[in-house]
């Protein structure tokens, strides 16, 4: 990697306002036990679960665009929407909360279940804990919709003398939370040279798309010959591609630069997404147990389950010496949500 690209893209980013949530660099670290009982490739985890905010997880390098953006406007209050056990919501309640910002948050009926804990633990639990205030929308899969309802209860605070901003849901609003994520692949690239390491492959979920797409453009930005594969957690991998061509152009058009991700870098894998999105399957539940069990690691059941599920198949399958970088995106608060399945595994 050049120097110059790194510093080319990261003076890109530093003309866009961020507010500083995160503690940052996050680790990247092998997991050594997990590697070795897999017997191919090694696996290395980029600690994004250790962000640091409420939690932390991939939602913090987003925010400090989105929160950028909201001061830049001189909001006095955020408006947010996401399933009932978002990690989004959790993290903008906890960023308003730190910056002295109302925070307003919807929650979609995207997963079909109704048990206690997943309605009053985990994330919706913290989200009461950090003061916001709180609105339902009956659709899990209707983002204009909610997001329309977003701007409802955005100008019912406009009409009482707020100042809102809204993070929105649905496409065709600019990504600003995207750009974390291409700041997250130029700290990545440092900590790649300083390790000597060269990984063949770099595996993260793909859900928003943000993080895929940021991740994805920052890496090609740069001119690493290292492959991005998105493990879809929300849609098929046919609508998540589109998805991602989108983001990546509208990444561009933010930094003011060419686009550098071809056809062929988009790869994604829907074949560990059934049954749909947050609801987990044998091999979701097999790859939180063995990384809780052989590392102390913590995934969780929405997001990072299913994507490390993929990364110890490839890593099994993989030549010795061959080297995988798992992205842990967080999410570790949804556990308690899901007490229900998780009870069974032991």
């Amino acid at each position: 990697m050049g120097t110059k690209k790194r510093a080319t893209l990261i003076d890109r980013l530093e003309r866009l306002p961020r507010v500083r949530l995160g503690q940052l660099p996050t680790p990247l670290e092998r997991l050594d036990r997990l590697s070795n009982e897999t017997g191919g490739a090694e696996i290395w985890v980029k600690r994004d679960d250790c962000t640091g905010l409420a939690f932390g997880g991939n939602k913090v390098r987003q925010l400090e665009y989105y929160l950028g953006q909201a001061r830049k406007a001189e909001a006095d209050s955020v408006l947010i929407t996401g399933a009932v056990q978002s990690n989004f919501v959790r993290s903008c309640a906890a960023a308003a909360a730190k910056m002295g910002l109302e925070c307003h948050i919807q929650l979609e009926e995207r997963v079909p279940r109704d048990d206690e804990f997943y309605r009053q633990s985990g994330n919706v639990l913290l989200d009461r804990l950090l003061g916001a205030q709180i609105y339902s929308y009956a659709s899990g899969e209707d983002e204009g919709g909610a997001d329309r309802r977003l701007g409802e209860i955005a100008s019912d605070l406009r009409a009482a003398g707020k100042r809102p901003y809204i993070v929105p849901l649905s496409p065709g609003h600019p990504p600003f939370g995207a750009l974390g994520y291409v700041a997250a692949a130029a700290e990545l690239a440092a900590q790649l040279a300083d390790q000597d390491l060269t990984p063949q492959e770099i595996i993260v979920a793909s859900g928003s798309g943000a993080t895929h797409a940021g991740l994805l453009f920052g890496i090609r930005a740069l001119e690493l010959d290292i492959v991005v594969t998105g493990i879809c957690v929300r849609r098929d991998a046919t609508a998540q591609r589109q998805r991602i061509v989108a983001r990546c152009q509208e990444i561009a058009d933010l930094l003011q630069m060419d686009n550098p991700v071809r056809n062929h870098d988009l790869l994604l894998d829907d074949s560990y997404l059934a049954p749909g999105y947050g609801r987990l399957n044998a091999a979701s539940k097999a790859a939180l147990l063995a990384t809780a069990r052989s590392e102390g690691l913590l995934l969780d059941p929405v997001y990072t389950a299913k994507p490390m599920a993929a990364c110890l198949d490839r890593a099994a399958a993989a030549q010795a010496g061959c080297k995988i970088i798992f992205i842990h995106t967080g999410g570790t608060p949804a556990l308690f949500g899901y007490h229900a399945d998780l009870q069974t595994l032991f």
